[in-house]
């Protein structure tokens, strides 16, 4: 009997956002591939989403029309915050299921709680309405996706108990993030006894690249082993863990995440100190000391997003990718309706109630020279 709800299931997921692309369309034979090669390792988890262009369709193709229903697992997702309207958010499981042919799906999730957007679950009706999804037998499983903190989490949980499951951004360099806060969205998670599924093991991407002073120290720890197989077994060797989704583009992603998860062994302790020691260095990185506790905006006549710019300038500080720098801060500031880095006009109200004494205007300048250019930074 499980300990708890997923425990038996192959904890490396395949997260289906990034799916391999040609012709600027998704690749179905390299998918299929994947699919393939991940299901005969052992593997059943897949994970996709209403809001994923062209997913669906592709899961349809490459997995629910070639396989029997029994033997895998397909989650969903419904972004009712997209804008769409009630209507839409009413028909989106009817969609997905259309979209998949899946018959029904094993764990579905109400995608991306949080911030300003779960009071459109709220407003549609959504938690009964995928409650009778459930007992109509068109969904086993509900549970929901959240990028907030631990805070915002305990109180959707606390307001709703009969969601099963969460899924989590946790990786070993968000793990003291005091804007992700993995380890304390974990703990809370333990606390209200809910089993979770991890997502961005790998943060988008930026893990499977660190900084070579990183690298070296993962080599030293265990030699050959890829960057990314890091964050994704730290991810699966914590305890209640559903399973761990990878967002993998392409066979040879694929063939390395299934290297070491096949026969997959938690880190050893010099493994985990490994983590620590890397964790570290990536703190101790040259980076705006932003603790997201969000004093400064509470004044600012222009609506900055500070504190977002800030996470996303230090994602291109640490790790050196500006495409995910550039796509956190267009989420962080258009996406949530806050104002731009280079529309601040230095009153300087922001810098006076910052408890780490940032010098807010010189580094929202600096940021936007780096974020909003069209070029890289020579």
């Amino acid at each position: 009997m499980e300990k708890y709800l997923g425990e038996r299931i192959p904890k490396l997921g395949f997260g289906m956002m990034r799916l391999p692309q040609k012709d600027g369309r998704i690749d179905i034979e390299q998918t299929k591939e994947m699919v393939d090669l991940y299901l005969a390792a052992g593997f059943t988890y897949f994970d996709t989403s209403w809001g994923y262009p062209g997913s669906e369709r592709a899961i349809k193709e490459a997995l629910c029309d070639r396989y029997p229903r029994e033997s895998y697992i397909l989650a969903s997702k419904c972004p009712v915050w997209a804008g769409k309207g009630i209507e839409v958010a009413h028909g989106m499981l009817e969609k997905s299921l259309e979209r998949t042919g899946a018959g029904y799906f094993d764990f579905y999730l109400h995608h991306n709680l949080g911030e300003g957007r779960t009071h459109f679950f709220d407003d549609y009706g959504m938690w009964d309405l995928v409650e009778k999804a459930r007992q109509e037998g068109l969904v086993k499983h509900v549970g929901f996706s959240i990028h907030d903190n631990a805070s915002a989490l305990s109180k959707i949980l606390s307001e709703h108990p009969n969601m099963e499951f969460v899924q989590l951004q946790i990786n070993y360099a968000d793990w003291e993030n005091p804007a992700v806060q993995s380890r304390a969205c974990l703990e809370v998670a333990q606390k209200h006894g809910k089993p979770v599924i991890i997502m961005e093991p790998v943060k988008g991407g930026t893990l499977a690249t660190p900084p070579p002073q990183v690298m070296e120290i993962f080599e030293k720890a265990a030699p050959g082993m890829s960057a990314a197989s890091w964050g994704i077994r730290f991810a699966a060797s914590l305890p209640g863990i559903i399973t761990v989704l990878s967002g993998m583009s392409n066979v040879a992603q694929m063939q390395d995440n299934l290297s070491y998860m096949k026969d997959f062994k938690p880190l050893s302790e010099a493994e985990q100190q490994a983590v620590i020691d890397a964790r570290a260095v990536l703190e101790g990185i040259d980076s705006v000391p932003c603790t997201s506790c969000g004093y400064c905006m509470k004044d600012c006549p222009q609506e900055v997003a500070i504190y977002g710019t800030f996470e996303a300038i230090n994602i291109y500080k640490r790790f050196g990718d500006l495409k995910t720098a550039k796509g956190k801060y267009g989420w962080n500031t258009k996406g949530h309706g806050w104002g731009l880095a280079s529309q601040c006009i230095e009153c300087g109200a922001c810098a006076e109630v910052c408890p780490q004494h940032i010098a807010i205007p010189e580094q929202l300048a600096a940021a936007a020279a780096v974020l909003e250019a069209e070029t890289a930074p020579a």
